[in-house]
């Protein structure tokens, strides 16, 4: 045997390894699929209070704190045996974002900054993400700061529109990624949506795939396809791609009564980042060697906030030679237009043998209207999740109901 041969040989065994090893991690294994149903849990309860807190005076630094302490909290109580000695790794999958107004995503303050608190009107965006062994499970939500804790917010037809339209486009495309479907049958019922109720997707904004510790797999949906101008910029078309059971995805929908083209803020810092584990580099600062050290110990493949060091001035020096050499993956935060209405939504679906479920995200507000419909084929999808949700909501109450009689 020669010796490319011998390579050749490794190569291929350590490859069936990693398949075999993926294989284990997917949602054919049911203690995989009960650890993405835990993580789901604590991101929905994270929203529920997260937005209880959503009051005229609120801090977003404050908000985003208080929403970190309830993923971590809640799952520090879930797998405390240590399997072959090692402790089970769960938390924070994604930095609690809160972003306001014309501020699309990725707001996460420091401790130093000076950022307005909320104030009766405001449109507010959450967006987090858990994780349980590595398993993550994500979502976002859009929502009004009302006049005071027990008032119904005052919601403009441009603000009810936009948010109806962002989260039925959610709701579509959740429904639309199935086992044997393509992506660019996603992108196109979500264009459809955009189209009815007369908004523009965030260009930027993506759907990813999801698996064990990888937040942004290789698959991914766009919600509309770039313009001939878009790709002379720079931006890149996304490759066709065919969704497979026992996949994860993260089903992210923006939507902005603007152009629907974000851009970076030029006042709020980007704080959130993400190890970009394939690149290596002689850090020549103190502060960045500092940085760098910490996020391989503790976000060696999670995207995390700088806000989570305790030496915040040694990190905000040290981050721009990490992200200008590649070792970081900036996301930074985004802005439509000054005037601009923008909705967020976002949910956790799992491809199941028994279907396509979704595992996060919480019902839009109710106080979100518009008089704009969708197509015939969108409403009728939609009537069809709505009586599904319907009878799966009345047999839970049901079964709440009997057990509390035999209790």
């Amino acid at each position: 045997m020669s010796d490319d041969d011998s390579v050749s040989s490794a190569e291929s065994v350590a490859e069936i390894v990693e398949k075999v090893e993926e294989e284990l991690a997917d949602l054919s294994v049911s203690d995989v699929c009960t650890k993405y149903q835990e993580a789901s849990k604590i991101v929905n309860l994270a929203l529920l209070g997260l937005i209880s807190q959503c009051i005229p005076g609120a801090e977003v630094l404050d908000l985003c704190k208080f929403g970190a302490t309830i993923i971590n909290t809640s799952s520090s109580k879930l797998y405390t045996k240590k399997v072959k000695g090692v402790a089970v790794e769960k938390g924070v999958a994604f930095p609690v974002c809160v972003s306001v107004n014309d501020v699309i995503c990725n707001n996460s303050p420091l401790e130093s900054e000076e950022i307005d608190a909320l104030k009766p009107g405001d449109i507010v965006k959450i967006d987090l993400g858990c994780h349980i062994d590595g398993y993550i499970s994500v979502a976002a939500h859009t929502l009004i700061v009302p006049e005071s804790l027990d008032a119904t917010p005052v919601v403009d037809d441009e603000t009810g529109n936009v948010a109806v339209a962002a989260y039925n486009a959610m709701l579509v495309a959740a429904a639309s990624i199935k086992a044997g479907m393509k992506n660019t049958a996603v992108t196109e019922v979500v264009n459809k949506v955009a189209l009815s109720y007369g908004v523009n997707a965030i260009s930027s904004v993506r759907m990813h795939q999801m698996k064990r510790f990888v937040i942004d797999g290789v698959k991914e949906v766009a919600l509309k396809d770039p313009t001939a101008d878009e790709l002379e910029a720079g931006e890149e078309k996304v490759d066709e791609c065919t969704f497979e059971q026992a996949e994860v995805y993260a089903v992210d929908v923006a939507m902005s009564t603007g152009e629907g083209k974000p851009r970076p803020s030029g006042v709020l810092r980007t704080t959130v980042f993400k190890r970009n584990v394939e690149a290596n580099y002689r850090l020549k600062m103190k502060n960045s060697r500092y940085l760098l050290s910490e996020v391989d110990k503790k976000f060696p493949t999670l995207p995390f906030t700088l806000a989570h060091f305790e030496d915040e001035r040694a990190a905000k020096m040290g981050v721009t030679e990490c992200v200008s050499h590649g070792l970081l993956t900036p996301y930074p935060v985004l802005h439509e237009q000054k005037e601009a209405k923008v909705a967020h939504f976002k949910c956790t679906v799992l491809l199941l043998p028994s279907g396509t479920a979704r595992v996060t995200g919480l019902e839009m507000p109710a106080y979100f209207k518009t008089d704009k419909k969708p197509d015939e084929e969108t409403q009728a999808l939609l009537t069809e999740l709505a009586e599904v949700a319907a009878k799966k909501a009345k047999k839970k109450a049901q079964k709440k109901k009997k057990k509390k009689a035999s209790a």
